[in-house]
């Protein structure tokens, strides 16, 4: 999982994730699946039993309520997982589950859980994936007010020294991007930008210019 900017998969068909598939291999090695239940969100991506191009890295963020048995039917073909902080009534439970499952703890938060609800898991992270948009769709509106929250995570990783890795998710186009960046984050997933692109590969190299400015 070295890349720094991840495309992001909606799929409501086996041929539809083939075919974006076959786009995002194209611009990475690392590819986001998204999985909604339509219950988290209102919205159901990869509901069917679906299958996955080999020579690729997968992470799957879990856009449902009960994210355990989709972890251990998939724990052998997809690499990291980010089922919701919000779902866990106790969220250190899975962090035991991580360790008797053998896989690398990660977990997502919506916009609205805040810093000071995080903060008391972090510590237990490899990954935090903040989203950046209302859960569930293509397209959805970027929320600043995320930033803030970026920042808080980075400074508190750091005056900890803790390993914690900040990946974004949600309406990475180039500009805020280089906001994410600029705040703290490590790693970004895009979705629309890149797989709605007429050329994803002009569309990545857009993003990857990101990195080079100031």
């Amino acid at each position: 999982m070295q890349s720094s900017i991840w495309p992001s998969i909606m799929a409501k068909s086996q041929s539809e994730l083939s075919s974006q598939l076959s786009k995002a291999i194209t611009i990475s090695k690392v590819v986001h699946l998204d999985v909604v239940d339509g219950r988290f969100a209102p919205n159901k991506i990869l509901q069917f039993p679906f299958r996955l191009k080999r020579n690729l890295e997968y992470s799957a963020h879990l856009m449902i309520n009960k994210p355990l048995p989709f972890i251990r039917k998939n724990k052998r073909r997809i690499q990291l997982f980010f089922p919701h902080f919000e779902v866990f009534n106790n969220p250190d439970s899975y962090l035991k589950f991580c360790q008797k499952e053998k896989i690398v703890v990660a977990m997502a938060v919506l916009p609205k859980t805040t810093f000071t609800k995080l903060k008391t898991i972090i510590s237990g992270l490899d990954y935090v994936l903040i989203l950046t948009v209302k859960p569930g769709f293509y397209g959805s509106k970027f929320q600043k007010s995320q930033l803030k929250k970026i920042k808080q995570v980075k400074d508190y990783i750091k005056k900890n020294k803790f390993q914690t890795k900040i990946i974004i998710d949600g309406s990475m186009n180039p500009e805020h991007l280089k906001l994410c960046k600029s705040a703290g984050a490590d790693i970004f997933i895009s979705g629309s930008y890149l797989m709605k692109a007429e050329n994803s590969k002009k569309a990545m190299k857009e993003l990857l210019k990101t990195f080079k400015s100031k």
